[in-house]
This record gives structure tokens, sequence and C-alpha cells, in this order.
């Protein structure tokens, strides 16, 4: 019901920035929240950065707390992650979530697009 194309990843500089982009597709209606999430090599995929889709009210990891910002543009249908003072442990692939609701919830992610960032 809904689709993602997630943009915007790639290498940069430790102390670096990038922003991504995820636009969403099908029945954005529905749409309650919308979110980032990563997961690097080895490790668990773990949430850093949701927004309510009514509220606005974000939440950030601890993790990326003060360095990513994430954002919407509910005219566009786009979510975005500003990320600043990006660091080598930041490296992962990132993925855009939505969760819907149409008498029930639902949840939809992107492909996944790969940040790396050098020392």
């Amino acid at each position: 019901q809904v689709q993602l194309v997630e943009s915007g990843g790639g290498l940069v500089q430790s102390g670096g920035s990038l922003s991504l982009s995820c636009v969403a597709s099908g029945r954005v209606s529905s749409i309650t929240r919308m979110g980032w999430y990563r997961q690097a090599p080895e490790k668990q995929r773990e949430s850093i950065a949701t927004i309510d889709a009514v509220s606005g009210a974000t939440t950030y990891s601890d993790s990326v707390k003060g360095r990513f910002t994430v954002s919407r543009d509910s005219a566009g249908n786009t979510l975005y992650l500003q990320m600043s003072a990006l660091k080598p442990e930041d490296t992962a692939v990132y993925y855009c979530n939505v969760l819907t609701v149409t008498f029930g919830t639902y949840s939809y992610w992107g492909q996944g697009t790969q940040v790396t960032v050098s020392s």
C-alpha cells in the first residue's frame, strides 16, 4: 500500500555531513509515523529517529541525539534525515520505515541505503 524510495547515501569523511531522503507513495494518507533505522555489520537493526505524522513529535536514539535531525515535507510526502558530525561508528545501512493505520497497524520498509564514514 505504501512504497518508499530512498536516496542520499554515500561515502563521507569523519566530521562531515550527509542528508538522506525517503519519498513515500501509495496510501500515504494513512501514514501515522515515519522514521529511520540503521544496521551495522554483525549488529542488530536499531531505531535512530522517528517523527509522528500528526503531532510532529520526534524521537532520537542516544547515539545520534544532537547530531541528526529528522523532518518531513507533508506536501511532498518526503522524510529527511540530516546528519552532521558523522563518525565512523555511524557506518551502516540506513532504512526508511513508515507505519500506517488501516483497520490495523502495518509497517513498510525501504530497500536501505549505505552510509560509510571514513576516518
